[in-house]
């Protein structure tokens, strides 16, 4: 019997009742870092709307470090920004010992804003 091209690339097969299924197995991943909320949410995006791609990156093998790599660049823009918006809107130390519902409004309002803008720019994008 001829080889089939599976087997030529050097595939095999096992035998299912009366079915021979080729073996197949996703490339290992060199490295399995945890994956943070970031991470989660734009894996759950790929997976409602972005199908080819995450289809692609899982038998890549290289989906976890994607999502990894996403993570991380999300947590820095966010830190990054709520710190920027914060010195922006002059919200200081001074204000948090003198007024501290005041400045938990306004710090809850500018991390708000700042993942409004991660969502936008990295998450769903």
């Amino acid at each position: 019997m001829a080889k089939m091209i599976f087997e030529e690339l050097g595939g095999t097969y096992i035998q299912q009742g009366d079915y021979f299924l080729p073996c197949l197995s996703l490339p290992a991943e060199k490295e399995t870092k945890p994956i943070g909320v970031w991470g989660q949410r734009h894996l759950r995006y790929l997976k409602q709307h972005r199908k080819v791609l995450y289809t692609n990156l899982l038998t890549s093998g290289k989906l976890n470090s994607y999502l990894v790599d996403i993570d991380e660049q999300a947590e820095d823009t966010f830190l990054r920004l709520v710190k920027q918006i914060a010195e922006r809107e002059g919200l200081t130390e001074q204000l948090k010992a003198e007024n501290s519902m005041l400045w938990v409004q306004t710090m809850n309002s500018i991390r708000n804003r700042a993942m409004d803008i991660v969502n936008e720019e990295i998450i769903y994008n």
